[in-house]
Order: structure tokens, then sequence, then C-alpha cells
């Protein structure tokens, strides 16, 4: 696929030790109110490969989200580092943290995030749109894409017109618009019914066994047993990885 290779040419400029595409090391994360200070992680080591699949489970208040926020890169760590295929992240600018959030991780939320005046297809399309990605490139990315996760016949619906399962199908479309590095997916089946979860969660299979990186955050055992790893966070520590 002609823009699959176009962004796969720049991952294989860099070095990548053994797949390697996410390494933590001794990261942190202090929330400074003023009053007190929260430490919501306190020196994480993590190493994800290129073509894992990982579920990152824990309590509420365990330190999950924060935790995929800094590797989606939609927050700062306040120490350690953090490299993405090789390249530093870690003190990046605020453009160049939106140019990765961009480029190279592709979100999944548990409230869908979709924009509501705007269809399927031109939902998909903004990551591409941003990306700076031709008219006809964008139009073959995202009606491929929407072909992938079985909704070639939604593209001209709006997200009040879809199912909640479908919705979150667009979802994943946009998620992989850019070919993504990694996939980082926030409770993706907090808010279906259980045949939509499960029909999200083959999905997230189909993905992982065709190569994607993919990070599931979640409280569902049921999906983070269809991971072949787990990490669990308490209290801002990994306390068990297997």
């Amino acid at each position: 696929m002609f823009i699959d290779k176009f962004f796969n040419s720049k991952k294989d400029n860099l070095k990548v030790e053994d797949g390697e595409v996410i390494k933590l090391k001794g990261l942190t994360k202090v929330y400074d109110t003023g009053k007190i200070k929260v430490e919501a992680l306190k020196g994480i080591d993590l190493e994800v490969q290129n073509g894992e699949m990982v579920a990152i489970t824990g309590p509420s208040g365990s330190g999950k989200s924060t935790l995929m926020n800094l590797i989606g890169c939609l927050d700062t760590a306040t120490s350690g580092s953090y490299h993405l295929r090789g390249e530093a992240v870690s003190g990046l600018s605020r453009e160049e943290l939106a140019g990765i959030r961009n480029r190279r991780v592709g979100f999944i939320f548990q409230n869908f995030n979709l924009l509501p005046q705007i269809s399927a297809y031109e939902n998909i399309e903004m990551p591409l749109l941003f990306g700076g990605i031709s008219r006809h490139k964008r139009r073959a990315r995202v009606l491929e894409i929407l072909d992938r996760v079985g909704l070639s016949d939604r593209v001209d619906h709006k997200p009040t017109e879809l199912s909640g399962g479908e919705m979150q199908r667009v979802a994943v479309a946009r998620a992989l618009a850019m070919d993504p590095d990694i996939i980082l997916a926030d409770e993706p089946t907090g808010n279906l019914d259980t045949g939509s979860g499960i029909d999200i969660m083959n999905l997230f299979q189909e993905l992982w066994e065709q190569g994607h990186t993919i990070l599931v955050i979640t409280h569902d055992p049921a999906l983070a047993r269809r991971a072949p790893r787990q990490v669990e966070i308490r209290d801002g520590l990994i306390t068990r990885d297997r």
C-alpha cells in the first residue's frame, strides 16, 4: 500500500534494536497543585517490541491513564526517558510532540471522540488532512481502511447515524489512517454492549495479527486476556508483567 510504504520509509531509517518500538526508563510524573504533590508514576521501566499487543491493567487511580498520556505525547514526564522507535521523545517541543501524535500514534478512546457534524469518511480523513496528504491519496486510504474495519457501506453516515460498535470502528479506522508506530486504546469497549465489545476485541486481534503494535488500557478482564502480554500498574508502579 502506497501510504504504508511512505510512512514506513521514515521508520526504516531509524536504528531500532530488536524491533523495539517503545522504551521507557525511570519515567515519573508528578502533579504539583501548589499545596500537595501527587506522584502518579514512580519510575516506570517498560519496553514494547514491534508487533506486540499489550494490555495495561490496574485499579482506578493506579497511573494507567497517565502512562497512556505520556506514551501518546499528550503530556510530558517529570523525569526519566522515553524513546519511540529509537528517537528520544523526552525534551521535544510542544510542536514536535504534536507532530508525533498526528503521524506516529493512533488513539482510540472510550467515548469515540468523533466529530458529530461530519461523516465517517471525513472523521477518518482528518489525520491525513493535517498530515498534508494529497486528496487522491487521502480518498484511497480512507476507503481502504473503511473496508478493513467492515464499514464500506457507512462512508457517508454521521456518528449520530451509527451504532456504538460502528462508531468505535470508525475510531479504529481513524487511528490507522497515518499508519502509526503504535495504537493506543483507552477502555475501547467501555461504552459498548457485550456483542459490540466482542466485535472490537476481535478487530484488535486481527490488527495485531497483521503486525500492528497495540497498547490497550482496560478494566475489562476479557479484553486483557486477549493480549499475549499483560502489564499491571498499582500506585504508579509496574507490579506485574507477564
